[in-house]
């Protein structure tokens, strides 16, 4: 009996460091709340009850133009604490960020629904492979070549694919997979303009293949902008590669993460009225705290609109402690400025920086 109590005791005490909750009668109830899944109907009302309407951006930014993002990772993972939450903005690079990261739940807030329209392509796409080469054959419609064994590299594997072409055939069968994915299996009320975006996004990665990159399908996002494949064969300033397709792991992670439907894409402007106070709204119910949230170079345009303290005002309202952490894409950043171009990386403390805006002041609309 003594010895069944001390491993009790135990298992609370690694979920309460995991979650970062304080250890009492409250920290019992919220690591209880805490989801292991979402039903669908649960995901599909997250998603929809905590967005805003669909705003605009100056591209479709399908993928990163950031080359340099994995740097930030080594000292991310010292700093912010897994089985916590993860909030993120843009495409693919939150995968990677995720995978590192670990949390047990992530939501993507993004202004234009375009990108939730991404997120849920990735998410049929994540849950329709069974491993690497599957996922990357669904996703360019290319057919598998043979020889790629699970300890083969990103670098490997996208080289594998780099002679096969992509096909009609294949692009048909897999959007309609897709389709079917979200809308028959999962039973989300998709409207035609989502089925329509999803469309359009699939296009592009069927169009451009692995040489996708950020203004591929029009807008402006610097010079030597990498592709595709070129992200996912980057590694961090040690020579580690960290992408989300590194390896077999790092792969089924996310794909555990989107089959549970813990990762939610939401519609938001950072310096909106409601969308990142309504995820801190369900994460302090449900009892987790921020573990990062990737702003990319978000707050760029915030000041240039003179709207940042309204998204530093919203973001108060999260629940964050010490180990909370800022993940920004900016010029001079500390994390890869040796090479001289692009977006570098860098990190904040977040509840330090929000401590001076005020949590209860409503966000403009």
């Amino acid at each position: 009996m003594i010895r069944r109590r001390v491993v009790c005791v135990a298992a609370l005490l690694v979920a309460v460091w995991l979650g970062g909750l304080p250890f009492g009668t409250g920290a019992r109830a919220a690591v209880a709340a805490r989801p292991e899944r979402l039903t669908d109907r649960e995901f599909w009302k997250a998603s929809s009850d905590l967005s805003e309407p669909n705003g605009s951006f100056r591209s479709d930014n399908l993928l990163s133009n950031e080359i340099f993002f994995q740097y930030v990772i080594p000292d991310l993972v010292r700093t912010a604490k897994p089985g916590r939450a993860y909030m993120g903005v843009g495409p693919e690079q939150n995968f990677t960020y995720i995978a590192a990261v670990k949390p047990r739940i992530a939501f993507i807030v993004d202004v234009r629904r375009g990108n939730l329209d991404l997120h849920l392509m990735y998410k049929a796409l994540f849950e329709l492979s069974a491993d690497r080469a599957e996922f990357v054959s669904r996703v360019f419609s290319k057919a598998r070549p043979e020889g790629i064994g699970p300890k083969a590299t990103a670098a490997e594997i996208f080289a594998a694919y780099s002679s096969i072409d992509s096909t009609e055939t294949l692009y048909r069968a897999n959007l309609k997979a897709i389709d079917d994915r979200l809308v028959t299996t999962h039973g989300f009320a998709l409207s035609p303009d989502d089925l329509q975006g999803i469309e359009y996004v699939y296009h592009a990665f069927y169009q451009f293949g692995p040489g996708l990159q950020y203004s591929s399908t029009g807008g402006f996002g610097g010079r030597n902008q990498p592709t595709y494949a070129d992200l996912m064969a980057a590694t961090d300033g040690d020579g580690q590669a960290r992408a989300y397709l590194s390896t077999e792991e790092t792969f089924a992670f996310l794909k555990d993460l989107e089959t549970r439907n813990l990762l939610v894409p939401v519609v938001g402007n950072f310096a909106g009225p409601k969308a990142i106070r309504a995820v801190g709204r369900y994460l302090k119910k449900k009892g987790t705290t921020v573990s990062a949230f990737y702003l990319s170079n978000v707050e760029q345009y915030l000041r240039q609109d003179g709207i940042w303290r309204d998204f530093c005002s919203n973001v108060a309202t999260l629940p964050l402690d010490d180990a909370s952490t800022f993940i920004r894409s900016v010029r001079g950043g500390r994390y890869g400025q040796q090479f001289g171009f692009g977006l570098n990386s860098d990190l904040g403390g977040m509840a330090a920086e929000v401590k001076n805006c005020s949590p209860v002041s409503p966000a403009r609309p």
